[in-house]
């Protein structure tokens, strides 16, 4: 996560607007209903126009999931920049680890913007299924990572897809088993931790590699 303190003065204005608006996103869709709140009534609320909020958001899907934008590019740069000698499945297995602990790096403000959304999901079946669609691109993207990491050539076969399966699916038991009101995120994160432990436990030495599956 980006803090005010590394970036310049534009750049600060910015961020600080997209974090107005998250908030009041949130705090509306909590309040009133996901479909029934307007990019207007968002926009209103940070005292900006509908302009401004298209500045920095495609609509209400894309502020609602914000954080999946933010997830993509902290795991999608993680594996890439794991060791080499990581196998690929240890190497993803290492990203969610370091992806889901910088969680509970994060200020307060974040940490509140992140539970909301947990609710809001909770919350709004539609909405909910669009964050489905979002991951499945990511778990595509990162398909793709760990066919290079395997040493595969073309686009990732079924393999590699596998690897990727396996492992999000250990983190999303981590997130999911915590229940709809988990308010607490550094258990969260533990628990998303055990989980990623447990599975990896589970895997035979060289089961992520082109020869072992």
């Amino acid at each position: 996560m980006t803090t005010m303190g590394q970036i310049g003065l534009r750049e600060r204005k910015k961020l600080k607007t997209r974090h107005a608006l998250i908030d009041a996103g949130l705090d509306l869709f909590l309040a009133q209903g996901y479909e029934h709140t307007t990019i207007e009534q968002i926009a209103a609320a940070v005292e900006v126009s509908p302009r401004t909020f298209f500045r920095y958001f495609a609509g209400k899907d894309d502020l609602a999931l914000y954080h999946m934008a933010d997830l993509e590019i902290a795991v999608t740069e993680e594996l890439e920049s794991r060791p080499a000698g990581e196998s690929p499945g240890t190497a993803l297995i290492n990203t969610f680890r370091t992806v889901t602990r910088g969680l509970t790096a994060s200020g307060q403000a974040d940490k509140e913007r992140y539970t909301k959304t947990r609710r809001l999901l909770d919350a709004t079946p539609a909405l909910l299924s669009t964050a489905v669609g979002r991951a499945a691109g990511l778990e595509s993207r990162l398909a793709g990572l760990v066919a290079r990491r395997q040493g595969a050539e073309g686009p990732p076969d079924r393999r590699a897809c596998l690897v990727v399966a396996f492992v999000t699916a250990a983190a999303r038991v981590g997130f999911e088993c915590a229940g709809a009101h988990e308010e607490d995120l550094a258990a969260l994160v533990a628990r998303v931790d055990e989980t990623l432990t447990l599975a990896e436990r589970s895997f035979r030495p060289g089961w992520d590699t082109l020869d072992g599956i």
